[in-house]
């Protein structure tokens, strides 16, 4: 069933890569209402081009992906068999195809519009087709696949598909529905009138389409409208624990009745939740409204993405004008992996010191947020506790690196770059060093970036050559053959602007370097989790160790699809950059993918 759904997901993928912009009255959008607490959907197409690149790119990932989808499905098997056929039956589809091809042959409109949103806080996706037969027939064979056909129910003359989850009170619907499939999960008691909304019977009394709010939001933040995202907390958050959710009260209603049977405790009492959740919800949601996302840039070799999440007044006027001294933090990097962050601790203490003073002043009183009035009556002391130097005066981290080796055999990686610590008291936080590292007492830097080597003995751990350099706001340390000629330089680069907490730069080569750290670590540690649990005694009636040499053999396969399809991808990539900051409206996120 899970596979099915994965299946319903990438034919909105899809679908949002090529969407036509036409504002019909059976269009996707028509069909949610204005009111939904979050909507993912496509309001406009691709250039043919771009598509066609974007496609062709999804079909030389395929087989890492196909590979990583089979390693899963025989990790399955032993626990769930049907589900394992249906992943395997799923893959088959894709035999010999393209995902172009895989498209037409199961009816889905790649060059349709999509729209995935919440009827409350259910999930509905709606993709269009191109042939509701073909869909339905792909479907039939999952169907087969899996071992049992799905219950078939109706509303009037509407057919549907559906799976019940008793164990959490709800169940997935599935139908198509004119020329597009719909997809929802609901109460399994849902409404008849919910029901109808989710299948598109009923419309609703006014429409994200009548509403033009997310071609409003793409304007504002100069999303393109191939996709566009928004999640509006003020009506999610309130949905969520103030009790009046169809879906969350099917699932909490559940756990009641589980909870019931095992100690007596009645359902009802179990269900009370207090009118001031709600009204606490809506507190926090006003402090984070809302959250979107889209693409500025899409082409055959851009992929730029913008996340904008809305802050309350007084938390972006707290962040949006501070410039923070880092070194690095002011322009783009230049090193292979280039990563500043922004920790300005004093800020961040004020400004956390006064929100746990807030929630002490006025605690939530919804039984359900009791955690969160713990949580900030020890952030309150925990922020005292920061201002002590040197951590109080730090401003942020910086790390480049030039190089990075995989280790041979369990031996650590090597590098070389550069490591720097802002702070507004470098002396300080050097002196702090020396007094945890005698070995350092003997160096006397001086603020004008000039590089001193470090200690024979501090050396031979790092395993290579290396240096510390100190300036007016930050310590740097170079290691590395050449990477002391770097230091004064790398002192000496612009410090951030207005708002700017991070800025991150990676090069293609630099990934594939990381993935293969990574790979190999993960190697590693399976190799010794096998060993460990090799036994030379004979198996025994009920040993269990044949199962954990199949799972482990599956998890090999599974780990080693899943870095085949990261490396597939990276191979493609000649640079990752990005970066965020504050402004008047919130926080925003940047990123940008340049491929080759």
């Amino acid at each position: 069933m899970r596979s099915t759904m994965r299946f319903i997901a990438l034919g909105l993928a899809g679908a949002m890569l090529a969407a036509c912009g036409h504002k019909d009255k059976d269009a996707p959008l028509a069909f949610v209402p204005a009111d939904t607490p979050y909507v993912v959907a496509n309001l406009d197409v691709l250039d043919d081009d771009t598509r066609t690149a974007l496609l062709a790119q999804a079909d030389a990932q395929l087989p890492s992906q196909l590979a990583q989808m089979n390693a899963a499905a025989d990790r399955l098997a032993a626990k769930d068999p049907d589900g394992a056929r249906l992943m395997h039956a799923l893959t088959a589809e894709f035999k010999d195809k393209t995902v172009e091809s895989f498209a037409a042959s199961a009816g889905v409109n790649i060059k349709g519009l999509s729209a995935f949103y919440g009827l409350g806080l259910a999930p509905v996706m709606r993709l269009q087709l191109n042939d509701p037969n073909a869909f339905e027939g792909f479907v039939g064979r999952l169907e087969a696949a899996y071992g049992k056909k799905l219950d078939v129910a109706s509303v009037g003359t509407q057919n549907y598909r559906k799976y019940t989850f008793p164990a959490s009170g709800t169940e997935v619907i599935l139908a198509t529905v004119g020329k597009q499939a719909v997809a929802a999960l609901l109460p399994a008691d849902a409404a008849p009138a919910m029901l109808r909304e989710a299948l598109g019977l009923d419309r609703p009394q006014k429409s994200l389409q009548d509403d033009g709010r997310l071609d409003a939001l793409a304007k504002a933040k100069g999303y393109q409208k191939w996709v566009v995202g928004d999640l509006d907390l003020t009506r999610a958050l309130p949905l969520a624990i103030g009790g009046k959710d169809p879906l969350v009260g099917a699932i909490l209603k559940a756990h009641a009745q589980a909870e019931s049977a095992k100690t007596g405790e009645p359902v009802a009492n179990q269900l009370q939740t207090s009118p001031s959740c709600a009204v606490d919800a809506a507190r926090i949601a006003a402090r984070v409204p809302a959250v979107s996302f889209g693409y500025t840039r899409l082409d055959t070799r851009h992929q730029d993405v913008r996340f904008d999440v809305a802050l309350a007044d007084d938390i972006g006027k707290a962040f949006a004008g501070l410039k923070v001294d880092l070194p690095g933090l002011g322009s783009a990097g230049s090193a292979p992996f280039d990563l500043s962050l922004a920790l300005p601790i004093a800020q961040l203490r004020t400004f956390w010191s006064a929100q746990a003073d807030a929630v002490v002043a006025k605690p939530f009183t919804c039984p359900a947020l009791a955690d969160l009035n713990d949580s900030f009556a020890k952030l309150g002391p925990a922020m005292q506790k920061a201002a002590i130097p040197p951590f109080g005066d730090m401003l942020g981290l910086r790390i480049a690196l030039d190089t990075l080796v995989p280790g041979q055999g369990s031996a650590l990686p090597t590098f070389s770059g550069r490591i720097v610590l802002g702070s507004n008291n470098p002396s300080g936080l050097l002196a702090t060093g020396q007094m945890m590292v005698p070995a350092l007492a003997q160096l006397k830097p001086t603020s004008d970036g000039k590089p001193l080597p470090l200690p024979k003995d501090m050396l031979t751990i790092l395993g290579q050559p290396a240096w510390i350099a100190m300036g007016d706001k930050a310590i740097a340390l170079g290691i590395g053959p050449g990477e002391d000629a770097k230091l004064a330089d790398t002192l000496k680069d612009p410090t951030g602007d207005a708002g700017r907490m991070t800025r991150m730069h990676l090069s293609g080569a630099m990934y594939l370097d990381w993935l293969q750290v990574m790979e190999q670590k993960v190697d590693s540690l399976a190799a010794a989790t096998a060993a460990l649990n090799k036994s030379d005694e004979p198996p025994v009636d009920g040993d269990s160790s044949s199962d954990e040499a199949a799972q482990a053999a599956a998890n090999a396969a599974q780990s080693k699809a899943q870095f085949a399809a990261m490396k597939a991808q990276a191979e493609r990539v000649e640079s990752i950059d990005a970066e965020m900051h504050v402004d008047s409206d919130g926080m925003v996120f940047n990123t940008r993918t340049v491929l080759k």
